[in-house]
């Protein structure tokens, strides 16, 4: 009788000591894995357009605009006065502060995906 009431008491206090032991090695673990030095980060790509590069996309009214007239990025209709981004290649349109506020962050048309090309925003190579 008196050998089961101390293995009832020892079994839990053997069980929790383990846990501890655990929780004691996880914690030196974590802090060793600290001190080692960081590993590298690579760079994040700026992956939007400059204001340069947005002023030279052409701006158009709403009534000029051939693939429809909802903003894409606000889902709004573009009235027929007010002035509108075009992006060049697929010709989707947007209100103008909609399509910087895109395109400052993503180089890519909201609706199709289509990549904006670097060669739109140079200059051309022969002005003659």
């Amino acid at each position: 009788m008196m050998g089961s009431i101390f293995m009832a008491l020892l079994l839990p206090c053997a069980g929790t000591g383990v846990v501890f032991i655990i929780y004691i090695c996880l914690l030196w673990h974590t802090a060793n894995r600290q001190s080692e030095p960081p590993l590298s980060v690579k760079p994040v790509a700026k992956n939007g357009l400059s204001e340069s590069e947005l002023d030279k996309l052409p701006k158009v009214t709403g009534k000029e605009l051939v693939l429809g007239t909802e903003c894409a990025v606000c889902l709004d209709e573009i009235e027929s006065r007010q002035p509108a981004r075009l992006i060049p290649g697929c010709r989707h349109g947007f209100h103008v502060e909609c399509a910087d506020t895109w395109l400052s962050k993503h180089s890519v048309c909201p609706v199709c995906r289509a990549e904006l090309e670097p060669q739109l925003f140079n200059g051309p190579e022969n002005p003659c």
